[in-house]
C-alpha cells in the first residue's frame, strides 16, 4: 500500500509574523501555511487573541528548533487597567470584581520589586494548561474553573514605562519561558491594593527574532493570489539559534556528531565559547559555516542533542 504524498511544498525556514489583535496563533499558522502552500508549519510561542506582535512561524526543519526559540528571552509591553478584574485576566473577559483603588506610581514601583527574578506564578484559568487531561480554558468555559497550582517563572525585567492616567499603567517585561503576562498584571494590581486586567499586550521580541524581522499578514495577503508566497521571505532555520554560542568543528567531528557520537571537551579546548556553560549548557555546532545541530556540554563531553 503506497503512502499518501504530503500536501504542499517542502519548505524550511522561519517567517516572523506581526500578529494583529482578534485572531488566534493557530489561525495565523493555518493562513500562512496556506499562503505558502507549505507541507509543515507550526508556531514558536502562543499569543492570546487580544495580543499583537511577534509570532514566529516555523516551516519544515525549523519546527525542530521551536523549543529553543521558546526558551529564549521574550520582551513585552502591556497596559494594565486598574479597577476591574476579569475572568480571563484580559479585556476579552467578563468583569468578576471591581475596586475604587487607583495606586500612585510610588506604590506601583514598590510592588514591582516582588515580581522580578525567580517568582511563583498561578497561570490564568483561561490558559492551555492541562488539568487531568483537560485544557484549563475548556473547563473554565464550561463553568468548571480549575484550581491551578503556582509554578516557577523567571522575570528578568519588569518596569513601569508610562502612566497615561490614573486608570492605566504601561509596563515593559523581559521574561523567560512560560511566564503569563495576564498573571503578572492581575497579581501586580492586587499587590497594589486594587484589581486589574490587561487592556493591551504586544510582544516585541522572541529569542533572536526582533520587530524588524516581522511582516504583517496584510502584506502577505497582497502577494499574487495565483501563486504561493515566495520562499525568499523565509529566514534560514539557523536564525533561530543565533542566541546559542557557536562552536566550530572539523568535518570529521561534525560527521561523528551526526552519527550520534559524543566528543571529548578536551579535544575542543581553545574552541569552546566562553559563554557556553560546561555544566549542561547548549552549543550550536558549526562546520564550514553550516549549522550541524545543537549539542549539550556535560560530563566532560559534547553530546549531540538535535541534528539538523
Amino acid at each position: 500500500m503506497s503512502r499518501r504524498k504530503p500536501r504542499g511544498r517542502p519548505l524550511d525556514g522561519w517567517l516572523i509574523i506581526d500578529k494583529p489583535a482578534g485572531i488566534t496563533s493557530t489561525d495565523v499558522v493555518n493562513r500562512v501555511k496556506r499562503l505558502f502552500d507549505a507541507q509543515k508549519a507550526g508556531h514558536g510561542g502562543t499569543l492570546d487573541p487580544l495580543a499583537t506582535g511577534l509570532l514566529p512561524v516555523a516551516f519544515g526543519a525549523a519546527t525542530k528548533t521551536v523549543p529553543y526559540v521558546m526558551d529564549g528571552t521574550k520582551l513585552y509591553h502591556f497596559t494594565l487597567k486598574f479597577g476591574e478584574a476579569r475572568d480571563t485576566d484580559d479585556a476579552d473577559g467578563q468583569t468578576i470584581e471591581t475596586s475604587d483603588v487607583r495606586p500612585d506610581d510610588a506604590t506601583i514601583e514598590q510592588a514591582l520589586a516582588g515580581f522580578r527574578g525567580a517568582i511563583m506564578q498561578v497561570p490564568p484559568i483561561f490558559s492551555a494548561i492541562k488539568v487531568a487531561g483537560e485544557r484549563a480554558y475548556d473547563m473554565a468555559r464550561e463553568g468548571r474553573p480549575p484550581v491551578l497550582e503556582p509554578r516557577p517563572a523567571r522575570v528578568d525585567r519588569f518596569v513601569l514605562i508610562a502612566r497615561p492616567d490614573a486608570d492605566t499603567a504601561i509596563f515593559e517585561v523581559a521574561s523567560g519561558k512560560g511566564v503569563y503576562m495576564r498573571s503578572l498584571a492581575r497579581d501586580l494590581a492586587r499587590a497594589c491594593g486594587s484589581v486589574g486586567h490587561i487592556a493591551a499586550l504586544r510582544r516585541l521580541r522572541v529569542g533572536p527574532f526582533l520587530e524588524h524581522h516581522a511582516i504583517s499578514l496584510d502584506k502577505l495577503n497582497q502577494t499574487d493570489d495565483t501563486a504561493p508566497a515566495s520562499p525568499d521571505l523565509l529566514l534560514p532555520v539557523a536564525t533561530a539559534l543565533a542566541d546559542i554560542p557557536a562552536l566550530a568543528l572539523t568535518e570529521q567531528e561534525a560527521a561523528d556528531l551526526k552519527q550520534g557520537q559524543a566528543i571529548s571537551l578536551v579535544a575542543l579546548m581553545g574552541r569552546i565559547p566562553a559563554t557556553a556553560d560546561p555544566n549542561g549548557g547548549l552549543a550550536r555546532a558549526m562546520a564550514g559555516g553550516r549549522v550541524i545541530g545543537l549539542c549539550r556540554l556535560e560530563d566532560g563531553m559534547l553530546k549531540p542533542e538535535r541534528v539538523l
